[in-house]
């Protein structure tokens, strides 16, 4: 080794040597830490990549639900999903249930989450009543809500009086689920801003309130700031998840479509033409569509979550 004005200097052998040493050590330690997450990979590729190549493969055939006698048809049935104008009917019942789904989640979740943070007495009990309807299953959660919602018996309608016809009537029926919704899925957002506002240094509330800031300043320059990332998750996942609308849906309607079609998701609609049509080509066509359409979603909220973060610096 030898040594200059700025510091000492590796012999070029020396240093080819210790890279081939860091390369066999990173090599030995991909092999075994391959064998750790071989059984992921293995179950992965079984139950979520094979599926998806073999619904590809079946978009393109006219494959029925017995799967003998498909022939290949090619983007015949992608030109029939685009000019189907009940598949389109169906996402944007999908997309009015997000609309109606995501500012109203991420608003509650928030101001639950304020709560259950702040209160002094029982936070445990507070905050166990906000997650557990979390962890009841789809069905339990709308069939409670089916019976609060009849009309002549349900709670809202027998016991307050209120004559609505919620899950008649289409004008209502799609409230009905988003209110049901709303209770059932909160706990999960409410435990992300939960464990985003413990994460907050308890000195930036100090030293604000030190500069005379009062409750409603250190909320608005304090935070909000400082949950922006988790905000932007908790829409991410409530977008891509409100998408997928499907159990509560067709659970309230008695497994129809709903009053007028009014309720019927894109997902309940790919699996009429697939379980009920006996369609599988086409609905593996329409679910590849809508695979793509999630993508886009997610991707699109990957670059502004890029160029926002680039803007900042």
């Amino acid at each position: 080794m030898t040594t200059t004005s700025a510091g000492p200097v590796i012999a070029p052998s020396r240093a080819r040597s210790a890279a081939v040493s860091a390369t066999v050590r990173r090599r030995q330690g991909f092999q075994h830490g391959g064998w750790f997450v071989a059984p992921f990979l293995a179950l992965f590729a079984l139950f979520v990549i094979w599926p998806l190549l073999r619904g590809v493969y079946l978009s393109f055939t006219d494959a029925n639900i017995s799967g003998e006698g498909a022939s290949f048809v090619g983007l015949d049935n992608y030109r029939e999903a685009l000019h189907d104008q009940a598949m389109w009917d169906a996402l944007g019942h999908s997309a009015y249930f997000t609309l109606l789904v995501v500012p109203c989640i991420t608003l509650l979740a928030f101001l639950l989450a304020m709560l259950a943070h702040h209160i002094e007495r029982a936070k445990w009990l507070w905050r166990l009543c906000f997650f557990a309807p979390f962890l009841l299953p789809s069905t339990v959660a709308a069939n409670m809500w089916q019976w609060l919602f009849t009309q002549g018996i349900g709670l809202f309608n027998h016991t307050l009086g209120i004559e609505t016809p919620w899950l008649t009537d289409k004008s209502y029926a799609m409230f009905a689920i988003v209110i049901t919704t709303l209770w059932w899925t909160v706990g999960f957002s409410f435990l992300l801003y939960l464990a985003a506002l413990q994460g907050i240094p308890g000195h930036l509330y100090e030293a604000a309130k030190l500069d005379g800031a009062n409750a409603w300043h250190r909320m608005v320059h304090i935070t909000l700031p400082m949950l922006r990332n988790i905000t932007g998750l908790v829409i991410a996942l409530q977008i891509l998840a409100s998408l997928q609308l499907f159990d509560q849906a067709v659970v309230m309607m008695d497994f129809s479509p709903g009053p007028e079609l009014s309720t019927r998701s894109f997902v309940q609609y790919t699996l009429e033409q697939g379980f009920t049509s006996y369609r599988v080509g086409y609905a593996s066509a329409m679910s590849i569509i809508f695979f793509v359409i999630i993508a886009a979603v997610a991707l699109g909220r990957m670059v502004l979550l890029r160029n926002r973060e680039e803007g900042t610096r």
